[in-house]
């Protein structure tokens, strides 16, 4: 199946638009709510989501959503899905609270349980990245645009790892693969980082849901990177029963 990509893009800065309209306004960005599990819940989460159903239903009217903002379908219904869009309207909601600008709009598409489109959008910066398995991977900048490939690095490694969620599990992980240095950014922006040959390596041990990964997941494997359950070497897959993922390693080289 064919996706436009420029209403993919033009969708996720439509939603970014959103953002940053709460985001620079201090009487909406103070307002924060938490979901049942705590972690918290903004407006910009909910504005950026009502765009992006909205105009995916317009565009594609018969490819069902799975919004982390939304009800997600009983697994009896979705299992039978052959494509989906799954997104995370906000990705990155304390970077948001933190006010560090880290936090993306993700779109990704899902064909037959794996990502194989995925648009990430920092409406702070308008840094674009984009996508599509066995097409291409670029990063636009306004006007800029470059494409993506993984550096394949064989020595002297850099690691990208979670500002809010680090872990000392990483340790163990990195040590086998030569890592020297290691830089801290939030968001699904780890996956970039890889796919833009900025890091080599990402390894996550606390949960995520699938559609926190499943966009960055698409960048980074277009761009000739791979992602692993656990630390490999079975393939991160989608629209499980229970969408919580274990962890996971994302390799921007061919594990030997």
């Amino acid at each position: 199946m064919e996706f436009n990509q420029k209403v993919l893009i033009d969708i996720a800065k439509k939603a970014g638009h959103e953002i940053l309209g709460i985001y620079n306004d201090p009487q909406k960005f103070e307002v924060v709510d938490h979901k049942a599990d705590d972690s918290p819940l903004t407006l910009a989460d909910k504005a950026s989501h009502n765009v992006i159903v909205k105009e995916l239903g317009h565009a594609y009217p018969d490819i069902p959503i799975i919004s982390e903002e939304g009800k997600v379908p009983e697994y009896d219904i979705r299992v039978n899905y052959d494509y989906y869009f799954l997104i995370d309207p906000l990705d990155g909601t304390k970077e948001f609270i933190n006010r560090n600008g880290q936090f993306t709009v993700n779109i990704a598409v899902i064909h037959k349980n794996k990502p194989v489109l995925g648009v990430v959008y920092t409406p702070v910066s308008d840094e674009l990245y984009f996508g599509e398995l066995d097409k291409e991977a670029f990063k636009t900048v306004g006007t800029q645009k470059k494409f993506l490939k993984v550096n394949n690095s064989k020595n002297q490694r850099i690691a990208v790892r979670s500002k809010s969620h680090a872990s000392p599990e990483e340790e163990s992980v990195l040590e086998k693969y030569n890592v020297v240095d290691s830089i801290s950014v939030g968001s699904s922006l780890k996956f970039c980082m890889v796919a833009e040959g900025k890091a080599d390596i990402y390894y996550r041990h606390g949960p995520t849901m699938e559609w926190d990964t499943a966009a960055g997941q698409a960048v980074v494997e277009a761009a000739g990177g791979n992602v692993y359950t656990g630390t490999g070497p079975d393939s991160f897959t989608y629209n499980k029963r229970n969408l919580l993922n274990g962890s996971f390693l994302c390799l921007g080289f061919m594990d030997n």
